[in-house]
Parts: structure tokens; sequence; C-alpha cells
């Protein structure tokens, strides 16, 4: 009896058209699902926040886009200096708030012709626009913090809301990444005294 040789199958060999698409769509499928969890988790450690309005002028500006460090709040408690993004505190549906950090927990911070005073002693502030036309003193919780827009007369801070707690700063400002010509990190400042005993200066 006549055998036929056997025939080898080539499994890499030309496929058909629609098994061709349903493996193109499934590799569009698993990219896109991988970019999407890329982003979100970037999105939690890092949010992007754009500046609105000029209550941070003449150090950040209208329309200026930011990212937000949320890590460095998970490793270490906010500081002196430090510009923050907080929850609105009286219009929770808006936009967050962007300020700096004034004051700390368990200080008393009063405002006193045009000078920011924490525990009775000064503090120099050369980032700030203007000083500040108002007056008034505020003594914080264990767990507030007072904070302040740069440009003072014209900022809605602390001093009209009161003091926030921890749980609502959602992160420190750390990159400016547009427009180019405010790319950079945001600068750090620092208060090297104690204000208990001594003048405080950065």
């Amino acid at each position: 009896m006549f055998k036929q040789p056997d025939r080898k199958i080539d499994s890499e060999g030309p496929q058909p058209p629609l098994k061709q698409y349903r493996r193109f769509v499934q590799e569009i499928l698993q990219t896109a699902l991988m970019m999407l969890v890329v982003y979100t988790l970037l999105n939690l450690a890092v949010p992007l926040r754009i500046v609105e309005g000029s209550s941070m002028e003449p150090n950040l500006h209208d329309g200026q886009r930011l990212f937000v460090s949320r890590v460095e709040y998970m490793l270490d408690a906010p500081a002196r200096g430090d510009i923050v993004v907080i929850l609105n505190p009286t219009r929770p549906d808006e936009p967050d708030l962007i300020k700096r950090v004034v004051g700390l927990p368990g200080e008393t911070i009063s405002i006193e012709f045009g000078q920011v005073l924490v525990n009775g002693v000064p503090i120099a502030e050369p980032y700030i626009s203007a000083p500040p036309v108002y007056s008034g003193a505020f003594t914080l919780g264990p767990d507030e913090y007072f904070v302040l827009g740069d440009n003072r007369n014209n900022s809605s801070d602390s001093f009209d809301f009161g003091p926030i707690t921890r749980d609502m700063i959602v992160g420190r400002a750390w990159i400016s990444y547009w427009p180019p010509q405010w790319m950079g990190i945001i600068p750090d400042q620092t208060y090297d005294v104690d204000v208990d005993t001594d003048a405080v200066a950065p």
C-alpha cells in the first residue's frame, strides 16, 4: 500500500485575518490596561495640580502646573515653610488650595503690624509679596497647621477659615513642570532657630 509522506505543519505560518485581528486587539487592550494601572499608581503617589489665582505670588503663578508628592508626608510631618496642597475647607466640591505652612501643631501664631510671630517670636519671610495688613492670633491644637498664601493680602487661608488638620493636606508641592520658564523643583524654606527662645530667620 502506498503511504503518503507525513506533512509538517508550520505553526508560525500565516494566520487567518480574524485571528490576527483578535491578537492585535488583545495586545492593545493589555497595553491600555497597563498604562491605566501605571497612571493610577502615579496619580496616587504624585498627583498633578494647577495653580489657580494669585494667592501664592510672587512664587507660584496662575496656571502653573505642579507635581505634588503624597509620599513625603507618609514618612514625615509637614514642616514650616513647606508649600502644600490642601483640600478646600469651605468649598469641598471646588478645586484644592495651595498655601505655605506657617504654624505647626501646638504653636501660637500671631499676626501683628505686618509681621507673623510664632510663640511670640517674629519670623523673617522674604518670600511674601507684601506684609499683611490684618492682625489676629490663633492657638493650634495637637493635629493642626496654620497655612497662609504668600500674597498675604490677596489670599483665602487660615486667617479666614482657621487652622487645618493634617488629613486635609494632600501633599507637598514638589516640581513645577509647566510652563517651561517655571520648570524646576519647588525650593525649600527653612528656619534655623528655636522659636521658643531665639529670633527666627530663614
